[in-house]
């Protein structure tokens, strides 16, 4: 079938008609599927219509990063998304999907690696990188063709410096690249604080919380990773090889620092994450303090007891 192409810019102007006309579960069968500027010619390297509505309906749910876009052999599409179309201080996941010239369809197997966040400071004629998570990988069969990584920003844009980012993308043999495009990194809300640091020896660690603005009211399943600095510093920060244990104590410092009941530690699993339970019962600023240990036991980090009897390392989250 024949679409006009568009502006991937101007997607979320087509989306609720393209949905609204034809849907994958429709008696008329996944021949009927229409999406903008895609034209469904039997590419075994594409997506079927079927996988290829799924991942358009999923990119409804993010916003494209022009400054990382880019053209691979003058035949694919290479396209960046986040949750906001921006970069903020901590924790961020980014998408990234592929398409051919050609049909406008999306390409199935690709590889995104090398992602390389660079901050020049100005004032100090230093570059430093951050934490990020590897390779970009699929992450839903639903939508197989879309891949996602993470960075874990450790300062903003701004008076501090300048950040750059860049990757090296390779599909069906033709290789690409975007070098050290500019991009912003937002500070967050005053008050708000989702990485923090730590020392063991002579190595810095970094502790992202993942998603805290996911989180709710009553039982949350709290999430984060550990990264340890690199040599050089300008080298991305990969998640570390130790293990630790990471006890929690949420609190509200502006209701008398009360606590709640059934918060497990976070501890790490499979893929690298840090897992357990934070459970806040009711809405406004928390401060989840917590206090870094090793597998013995021992404190690394935090857990010092300060005037306030709580400790240094935490998290701000406002529900």
């Amino acid at each position: 079938m024949r679409i006009k192409n568009y502006l991937i810019a101007g997607v979320a102007v087509l989306l609720g008609t393209a949905l609204n006309s034809c849907n994958s579960n429709d008696d008329q069968g996944t021949q009927d599927i229409e999406i903008p500027g895609v034209t469904f010619d039997g590419d075994t390297d594409c997506c079927s219509a079927e996988e290829a509505l799924q991942v358009f309906r999923f990119l409804e749910t993010v916003k494209i990063i022009p400054e990382l876009s880019t053209v691979v052999d003058g035949k694919y599409n290479v396209f960046a998304y986040s949750r906001t179309g921006k970069f903020n201080v901590g924790y961020n996941e980014l998408y990234f999907v592929v398409t051919k010239k050609k049909n406008g369809n999306y390409v199935k197997n690709y590889e995104l690696t090398d992602l390389s966040p660079v901050m020049l400071m100005v004032k100090m004629n230093m570059r430093h990188s951050t934490p990020v998570s590897g390779p970009a990988e699929s992450f839903n069969d639903s939508y197989a063709a879309v891949k996602r990584t993470w960075i874990s920003f450790i300062m903003s844009s701004g008076e501090s410096g300048s950040w750059t980012l860049g990757y090296n993308v390779s599909v069906l043999g033709s290789k690409g690249s975007v070098e050290e495009a500019d991009i912003t990194v937002d500070p967050l809300p005053a008050g708000q604080e989702w990485v923090k640091s730590f020392k063991q020896g002579d190595d810095t660690y970094y502790i992202s919380i993942v998603n805290p603005t996911d989180l709710k009211t009553g039982a949350n399943t709290l999430k984060a990773y550990v990264s340890k600095k690199s040599t050089p510093a300008t080298t991305p920060y990969a998640i570390a090889s130790e293990s630790f244990r990471v006890d929690i104590d949420p609190r509200m410092p502006d209701m008398g620092n009360h606590t709640s009941p059934d918060n497990t530690p976070l501890t790490r699993q499979a893929d690298g994450s840090y897992q357990g339970t934070v459970n806040l019962t009711m809405t406004g600023l928390w401060r989840i303090h917590f206090t870094v240990r090793d597998l013995q036991g021992n404190i690394v980090a935090g857990g010092d007891d300060l005037k306030d009897g709580y400790s240094s390392l935490f998290w701000d989250v406002t529900l």
